[in-house]
């Protein structure tokens, strides 16, 4: 294919109108290269959660309330947050129920006591549950064999 000689000139000058500013952006960008690489160069630490083996004894006439585990999203944007705290305390409602059954499944029967619980379920699996928020505890029901969150006040 033969180009005349003015189509030639034009193609000339329009690579070197965009040869130009690529130079510019690959010297720039390599010139960035190196503020980079020490920060990748560093090991990433990951959070680590807080957890308890403090479990308290349920007893429903000390007069404190329990804690609903059940996720209530009242605002779309903030949804994950408020689910943050429910979902850590089935967690550990989760891990406890599954102790206790393994433990009646072993045994024949359920934990006694509080004692027994602390001892044979939590302290012989090394059991550590979330820790929960301010003014929350976990207690073991002894009768209906379950993990309860109470807390003193009675706007949880």
């Amino acid at each position: 294919m033969h180009f005349p000689p003015y189509h030639k000139s034009k193609v000339s000058n329009m690579t070197s109108r965009h040869l130009i500013p690529s130079l510019l952006l690959l010297v720039m960008s390599t010139g960035c290269a190196d503020s980079v690489e020490p920060q990748t160069a560093q090991p990433k630490q990951s959070a680590k959660l807080k957890t308890t083996d403090d479990i308290g004894e349920f007893k429903a006439d000390d007069g404190k309330q329990t804690v609903s585990s059940k996720v209530k999203i009242s605002n779309p944007i903030t949804g994950a947050l408020e689910a943050y705290a429910p979902m850590k305390q089935q967690l550990g409602e989760l891990k406890i129920k599954q102790s206790v059954d393994f433990f009646n499944a072993s045994e024949g029967r359920y934990p006694k006591d509080h004692e027994e619980f602390m001892t044979k379920v939590i302290k012989a699996n090394n059991i550590r549950l979330p820790a929960l928020g301010p003014g929350k505890q976990y207690q073991y029901d002894v009768q209906n064999h379950a993990l309860m969150v109470v807390t003193e006040s009675a706007a949880e």
